[in-house]
């Protein structure tokens, strides 16, 4: 198997970019809200709140976008999620920019991704062979990061030389051509499931003991060891820089991501894999430490990197376990379960980072919850010989 096997196939391919252009776009808005409420209210809380924001449609949706997922028209529902997305794009880049806009357009944004992103995962086995499903998981990570370097950086430079409302207005332009994107993508069959059978992911992960230690790993350490939401105050107060270099700060883990992601797409598989996603994990949380304590705009990008790199790791081998090891008339469940543990690690953690950092201050905030991760690492090692014995 070549390394760029997944890109023969169209579906793949047309999946690949709907996935790219959403979060370039994603990205893109994220830099700009943070730059905006930052400015309008140098309040630690607010840019907190922003995750809580995100991270509540996941509480509340996301079992039932798995139900449908699994039971019903995936291409519908898929399409429809996406004209909402356009829809509070353009609320945004039209002009809707104080605290309570910004939190509401952010609210529907977040309750659509909460009904694609179990499509999103559970369609990947149907576009690609089985041989070259690892292949497709490692450039999804490597794209995904891609975007998470350029709408970052786009954003930064955007918001010096003119002013948020061009980047919301570039967001939307991405999220029409996610919409166009997905309109080409065969969804494949529909899967019948039996009625009140929405909890069955949970119970899939509840009774696999590897795949419920990893995506608690992912949870945990990740929820206790982001710095992202508190980047604004890093580049303002701390590094004194400006918008500009927020935006570098933002793209800094996806600069590593990508560079991890490229070269484990061209080495063979990962065989000893337990082992590594503690190691990476590990890792992540020394690196956020390392950033958390610097006062060096190149050393404090340099310490992202690294997080990125030690996370792209971890994504990809948690992603082959769930892929590899559920079913396809569960699937779509099961990744709607994965969805909440990754929005809560990403929106708790940044609630959590802005939280601590108001009672605390930033750098206390960032090195403690690196900290944090790493004892969160040795309590799963600790709890779980299926982890550590974990082979590919």
């Amino acid at each position: 198997m070549d390394a760029y096997a997944a890109f023969r196939y169209r579906d793949y391919r047309l999946l690949l970019a709907s996935n790219s252009l959403s979060n370039l776009g994603l990205q893109m808005l994220s830099v700009a809200v943070s730059w905006d409420l930052y400015l309008q209210t140098h309040s630690a809380r607010v840019l907190g709140a922003v995750g809580f924001v995100q991270i509540v449609p996941s509480f509340a949706f996301a079992i039932f976008a798995g139900q449908l997922a699994d039971r019903y028209n995936r291409r519908l529902i898929m399409l429809v999620a996406q004209g909402l997305t356009v829809l509070a794009s353009v609320l945004l880049a039209s002009g809707i920019h104080g605290v309570p806009g910004i939190y509401a357009c952010l609210f529907l944004i977040a309750v659509t991704r909460t009904f694609q992103m179990p499509i999103r995962g559970a369609i990947l086995p149907e576009l690609v062979p089985p041989e070259a499903l690892s292949n497709a998981i490692t450039w999804n990570a490597t794209m995904f990061e891609s975007a998470n370097v350029g709408g970052p950086a786009l954003a930064g430079i955007l918001l010096a030389i003119t002013s948020s409302s061009v980047v919301y207005t570039l967001q939307a332009f991405c999220a029409v051509a996610v919409l166009f994107c997905l309109a080409g993508v065969n969804f494949g069959r529909r899967h019948a499931v039996q009625a009140g059978s929405a909890l069955e992911g949970l119970r899939f992960i509840r009774d696999n003991k590897l795949i419920l230690t990893a995506v608690s790993l992912d949870l945990f350490a990740y929820l206790f060891g982001g710095a992202t939401a508190l980047l604004p105050i890093y580049a303002v107060d701390i590094l004194h820089a400006g918008p500009r270099a927020l935006g570098w700060l933002r793209s800094a883990p996806s600069v590593g991501a990508i560079l991890m992601a490229v070269t484990m797409a061209h080495l063979p598989t990962i065989r000893r894999a337990g082992p590594v996603l503690l190691w990476s994990v590990t890792g992540f949380g020394l690196a956020t430490i390392g950033f958390g304590l610097s006062r060096s705009i190149l050393l404090s990008c340099a310490m992202l990197a690294l997080t990125g790199a030690f996370d792209n790791v971890s994504v990809v081998l948690r992603q082959s376990i769930l892929q590899t090891r559920t079913p396809d008339f569960v699937r779509g469940r099961v990744m709607a379960v994965n969805s909440i543990f990754i929005n809560c690690s990403n929106s708790l953690g940044a609630a959590e980072s802005g939280w601590t950092a108001a009672w605390f201050g930033p750098i206390l905030s960032v090195a403690g919850g690196g900290a944090a991760a790493i004892a969160v690492v040795a309590i799963c090692a600790l709890l779980s010989p299926s982890l550590r014995r974990w082979r590919q």
